[in-house]
């Protein structure tokens, strides 16, 4: 049978197959979740590039990126189909690079190594440029419901994602290799696959040994908002936070009348005062009825103003009981472009009309998520990440490096509701459960709120478009898995090296030029001769 790497290089079922390979590879992920087609997406993408002109590599990258990317976040279309389009777009150059890249170390011993090298800088590279980036889709986010799940718990995101890209790689040498290289690249595959599978299952064994001296129950509230995805999703103004109120006054209700033991602390998710509790006196009066009601700290999701004029931040407030006002607050570090600040204003809001239920420009915070929390009388400090700061490395990393010993993820999924975008995101927290080694509380205005425990598994996950509420129990965690301590030395490793191999290539290639053409006139002077 023909294999893609027997395609003509500039034939057009090539670059039908680089996109129909993309399109396999994004169906690993939510909703989808045919994690079994990743790792033989991107071997096809390697098998096409690795025989073909630089210039052709790039052109089968980028329609790789295409596939990779419309199947995976089309979802940021219900801001409008432009944004969907420039998106996608964008991120396929990533992919571009991706393909140029594989293809020059296939030059390389041991190649296989070097392309899921590189593949996985661009990932990192992704995950931070433009804008901040977007690390939305990483090869890591699929292996959470396969037996790889526990390699997040000691390689991280990054390394995860260089195992599958590796297994991937091996899976193309295997196709295009004879005789004994086909036997020796076919038997490091499946030792790759079996090592990585048991490494994992025995870290798996020692998460749940890990020592924590306590433990404390959350009352996790889902108050539910007005609205259905799309832009205008948040309602009217107050209306979130009296949900918010309501729901928590029912949930506490319930326990007097069970009987059952009070929650320790209260979590409301992020923009659940969607108007400054601060400054607005109405939107204050809720939140200090709902701590009249609870006598029980609230960690507060608001959209706070400032720090200049018209510019706004979410913002997550530790709010005791007892106090008229937060004494604890963290200002979401990752913003969404085009979400909740817009680059380059003055030219995108005339091209994009839509773009102004954006509002205010958002404004970063600069500070770890950790909060300086009082809990039934013990310091305890709670973890917070804000929506889509669950793909940012450092932002989640931070937490538990600074202390956190419980992590809380609080977020407004209102445009996405029914939309790809919400499963997406539960992926990639279960993800950062098992990488951080730690309990993963999440409250959300009306998605997916629950508990996630740190081997991936769920505990608890609430329905969709409902106002909700439970109680869980969280342990009191600390240490740090080795995912954490080595995470940001393994980000710079892999693009230091992917440089590297880079580099190598180049200078193999110009090397095996400068052969071929001393050949070349070796041959021609012998013609000449006789």
């Amino acid at each position: 049978m023909t294999g893609p790497s027997h395609l003509p290089p500039t034939s057009w079922l090539r670059g039908l197959a680089a996109l129909a390979a993309g399109a396999a590879t994004g169906a690993g992920f939510q909703p989808i979740g045919w994690w079994i087609l990743v790792i033989p997406g991107l071997a096809a993408l390697i098998l096409l590039v690795r025989s073909t002109t630089g210039r052709s590599a790039a052109g089968l990258g980028y329609l790789f990126g295409l596939g990779l990317f419309a199947t995976t976040i089309s979802w940021v279309g219900v801001m409008g189909p432009p944004v969907a389009v420039l998106l996608v777009a964008v991120m396929a150059l990533w992919c571009l690079l991706a393909g140029w890249a594989i293809r020059c170390v296939s030059v390389l011993p041991g190649s296989h190594f070097w392309q899921a090298v590189v593949w996985t800088a661009t990932e990192v590279a992704a995950a931070a440029v433009p804008l901040g980036g977007f690390g939305w889709v990483r090869l890591a986010w699929t292996v959470v419901d396969t037996p790889w799940v526990g390699a997040l718990r000691w390689a991280g995101a990054v390394g995860t994602s260089l195992l599958v890209a590796w297994a991937a790689a091996l899976v193309a040498q295997v196709v295009v290799t004879r005789g004994r290289s086909r036997v020796h690249h076919a038997v490091g595959l499946v030792a790759e696959l079996l090592v990585v599978a048991v490494l994992s299952t025995v870290s798996g064994v020692v998460s749940t040994r890990d020592n924590h001296d306590d433990d404390i129950r959350v009352l996790v509230v889902q108050g539910g908002v007005d609205g259905t995805a799309g832009p205008y999703a948040m309602g009217y103004a107050r209306s979130v936070t009296d949900n918010h109120l309501s729901e928590t006054i029912m949930a506490l209700a319930q326990q007097r009348v069970s009987g059952n033991d009070t929650p320790d602390m209260i979590l409301w998710p992020e923009n659940s005062t969607d108007i400054d509790p601060l400054l607005d006196p109405e939107s204050h009066d809720i939140v200090m009825g709902a701590l009249a009601v609870a006598k029980r700290p609230i960690l507060v999701g608001a959209v706070t103003d400032g720090p200049g004029d018209d510019e706004r931040q979410t913002t997550s407030m530790w709010w005791p009981a007892s106090s008229p006002q937060p004494t604890s607050i963290y200002h979401k570090r990752n913003l969404v472009p085009f979400g909740e600040w817009i680059p380059a204003r003055s030219f995108f809001l005339p091209l994009i009309p839509i773009l102004e239920n954006i509002g205010r420009q958002s404004i970063p915070g600069t500070s770890p998520g950790v909060l300086d929390s009082t809990i039934s009388g013990t310091k305890i400090p709670v973890g917070v990440v804000v929506c889509f700061e669950v793909a940012y490395d450092d932002t989640v990393s931070d937490t538990v490096r600074h202390g956190a010993r419980i992590l809380t993820v609080q977020s407004n999924n209102s445009s996405f509701i029914n939309t790809a975008q919400t499963p997406q995101q539960w992926q990639i927290t279960r993800a950062r459960a098992v990488e951080t080694g730690r309990h993963v509380i999440v409250s959300t205005t009306n998605s997916f709120s629950g508990l996630v425990n740190p081997d991936g598994s769920v505990a608890l996950r609430t329905h969709e478009g409902g106002h909700t509420h439970d109680t869980v129990t969280v342990p009191l965690e600390s240490g740090l898995t080795l995912a954490t301590r080595i995470g940001p030395w393994l980000r710079v490793g892999v693009v230091l090296v992917a440089a590297g191999a880079m580099v190598a290539s180049m200078m193999r290639r110009r090397r095996d030029m400068l052969a071929q053409a001393h050949h070349n006139r070796s041959e021609s002077d012998a013609c000449h001769r006789h």
